[in-house]
């Protein structure tokens, strides 16, 4: 049974205030109800089925469909949905099934009537088909049915492999070995048939028309809605082939923000950024047409690859605004995105940092006990360390400041785990404790953090401030020319700046009884004698002077004047028209809009009328202070162009989204950090993100029959 409404979209049923009604019994009114909804893939479903799995909320029934002694609760015998808003670009004409009705009731009461009387009604002859066909789609649907509730779940069907059979379906099985000891005949008689439920090479047919069910099902759900943002994260490996994962941003029918997970795509071979744009629209149907805006977090092993790919998809559709995703802290993805060893050495340090201590609160209590012995003067300094150690500090935009005041008491932590002096600790532990040791006690590291907590301060107030309210994003708009012209100045006296960075790094090392040292695998590759460079030289030419140039790149690459003028167009929220004290449209800012908004010729008197609607503030009056607030105004429909703006800069990946518009990323984070790698699948963890989809196991049915109809064959 379907808990929520069937309208694409309609949040009615998932209200608790909203009532739900079942589809009617009766056929005809039955189907009624399914044309006006406009769910034709519920057409061909009789109406016993659809009473018993598909409701419909109250919003969409006019008040005279409602018995008069119970308004609202009970409806009339004959009662018929109505009200619908569907958007304009995808209304469906109504399925026109009448005159079709009309002209076979006129055959059968006609010509139709006499032929029946020159001959006897034939007997009825049993079909052969039709029992073997039920009874194969019944199979499939337990088969499903056992599959999806594991997916869900994030437990993997199978365990081992076989040497005959090529898999042992472990969890798989006892699903079914369950369903046989509660009563279920076909699944016992197919199991006494073969002596086993399914292959691998099914099970895999199976998993694989699960993604393609619940990708179409997303799919659909973002074209129906119109503009989306195209988000992609760190590329993960799964099955021993490296994959990008997917997340799209759009507005649904509400005018609330969604991210949904919509898969992986491959980024291993040549040529992929190609490749991944052809399945993107392709095999997954998404309409590009309708991007108008992407972000990309890639680390500096996949950065070309999915560099090539933003690249691709800017030049085939122009509208794709290249943006910065707000998921990660702005000073974190510029440190990912740089190849140089350095960096990457301080960037994967800091994720085992991260992973280590969260294994356990007596770890994080032993870091913390360190960080008391380097302050013992400075009581709040170390409770303020601590309590910034307690979060995921390595990820924050400050990561590379942390760093640096908790270096010593985290070197002293990790070198007594490994020592496990007193035998408290798992060899695992003191190995893992090992590792860190070994990164920290690097010169290269030192250097490389230092470095980028010279540069990234100077980006560290602007990224800041894009993560804030509306108000200030809009100032980090308007005040980011600051930062360019800060990043140039460091560029053209890097001579200067490198020269202070490396005497600091000197005086840490020394203190931590680190040795100054250019890397040994310089000298590898170059083949070259060790001393031959000076440390000073080196960092300088290998550390100091990419970083500053490719933050340079990265920082005008990501915030064109495209970007920083639709972050301008955040003045179009009252609390921060309210705040600005103006009322001069900012017209100019909103002209990269005119393709998208209905009518470009009234934009001008619509935004002075809009302004001054929120240029004064009367007494206890409160101004919205963010896009969300700002679109659920019920007068925002009466100005039809700064609604569309105001849509389109709600799915702008620059901009945070609220806990609860990112549970997919949520879960994604959870599915890669809880199921083993030898676990892991690309169709079950679609499954387990979007477990809130809605699933019919008939379609799914009728989708594997279509696409492995060799199967039936088979069967």
């Amino acid at each position: 049974m379907q808990n929520k409404c069937a309208v694409q979209n309609c949040l009615g049923g998932k209200l608790a205030s909203q009532p739900i009604f079942r589809f009617p019994h009766d056929p005809q009114r039955c189907k009624k109800w399914v044309e006006n909804c406009q769910r034709k893939d519920l057409l061909e479903k009789p109406a016993e089925h659809l009473y018993r799995y598909y409701r419909l909320c109250g919003k969409h029934f006019d008040t005279s469909a409602f018995d008069g002694d119970v308004p609202g609760t009970v409806l009339k015998v004959d009662a018929v949905p109505t009200m619908f808003d569907f958007p304009p670009q995808l209304q469906t004409e109504q399925v026109k099934h009448g005159k079709e009705t009309a002209k076979d009731d006129e055959t059968v009461g006609g010509r139709g009537r006499k032929r029946i009387k020159k001959s006897p009604p034939e007997a009825p002859q049993e079909d052969t088909q039709a029992a073997p066909e039920g009874e194969q789609k019944k199979y499939l649907k337990s088969l499903f049915e056992a599959l999806l509730l594991l997916g869900k779940q994030g437990i993997p069907p199978s365990v081992s492999a076989d040497d005959n059979e090529g898999l042992k379906l472990s969890f798989f099985q006892a699903l079914l070995d369950y369903g046989i000891n509660c009563g279920d005949e076909l699944l016992k008689k197919k199991y006494d048939a073969s002596k086993q439920f399914c292959f691998l090479e099914e099970l895999d047919q199976l998993t694989e028309v699960c993604e393609k069910y619940v990708c179409s099902k997303l799919i659909e759900e973002v074209n129906l809605n119109g503009h989306f943002s195209l988000l992609t994260d760190e590329p993960v490996k799964i099955s021993n082939n490296w994959c990008l994962p997917v997340f799209i941003r759009f507005l649904d029918q509400s005018k609330c923000l969604q991210e949904r997970f919509a898969g992986f795509l491959s980024v291993e071979g040549d040529d992929v950024a190609e490749k991944m744009l052809t399945e993107l629209v392709d095999k997954w149907g998404l309409d590009m047409d309708h991007c108008r805006s992407q972000a990309h977090s890639s680390s500096g092993t996949h950065f070309k690859k999915v560099k090539a790919f933003a690249a691709k998809v800017t030049e085939k559709y122009p509208k794709a605004l290249l943006t910065f995703r707000s998921t990660h802290a702005l000073n974190v993805s510029l440190a990912n995105s740089i190849s140089l060893s350095g960096v990457q050495l301080v960037m994967s340090t800091f994720k085992k940092i991260d992973s280590f201590f969260r294994e356990s609160p007596l770890l994080q209590l032993e870091f913390e006990h360190a960080i008391s012995i380097f302050y013992p003067d400075k009581e709040d300094k170390a409770n303020e360390l601590k309590e910034i150690c307690r979060t995921s500090w390595t990820r924050g935009p400050d990561a590379f400041e942390v760093a640096l005041e908790v270096l010593e008491a985290l070197l002293l932590c990790v070198d007594s785990l490994h020592d496990n002096e007193d035998m408290r600790w798992s060899d695992q532990v003191a190995h893992n404790a090992l590792e860190i040791s070994k990164a920290l006690t690097d010169f290269e590291f030192i250097m490389a953090l230092l470095v980028l907590k010279n540069v990234t301060v100077l980006t560290q107030a602007f990224g800041k401030n894009l993560q804030g309210e509306a108000a200030e994003a809009h100032l980090a708009a308007v005040s980011f020319k600051a930062v360019t012209l800060a990043l140039k100045e460091v560029s053209d006296n890097i001579d200067v700046y490198h020269e202070f960075w490396f005497d600091e790094a000197v005086n840490l090392a020394t203190a931590m009884e680190i040795p100054v040292s250019v890397p040994r695998l310089f000298f590898w590759k170059h083949q070259e004698e060790p001393g031959t460079i000076q440390p000073d030289t080196y960092y300088k030419e290998n550390l100091s002077v990419p970083v500053v140039n490719h933050i340079m790149r990265e920082v005008d690459e990501l915030f064109s004047d495209t970007h920083l003028e639709t972050l301008r167009c955040l003045s179009l929220v009252p609390a921060v028209i309210e705040q600005n004290k103006t009322t001069q449209p900012e017209e100019l800012n909103l002209q990269m809009f005119n393709d998208d908004i209905p009518n470009a010729a009234s934009l001008s008197a619509e935004l002075h009328c809009w302004l001054v609607k929120w240029s004064k503030k009367g007494k206890g009056e409160t101004f919205p202070s963010s896009l969300h607030e700002t679109l659920q105004l019920a007068d925002v429909k009466f100005f039809p162009n700064v609604l569309v703006v105001l849509r389109l800069l709600r799915i702008l990946p620059t901009l945070p989204v609220e806990d609860s518009c990112d549970v997919a990323y949520k879960r994604f984070r959870m599915y890669l950090e809880n199921i083993p790698d030898k676990f892991k699948s690309r169709s079950l963890a679609l499954l387990n993100i979007n477990e809130d989809v809605e699933l019919d196991l008939d379609s799914m049915v009728e989708m594997y029959m279509k696409m492995f109809p060799e199967r039936q064959d088979e069967s």
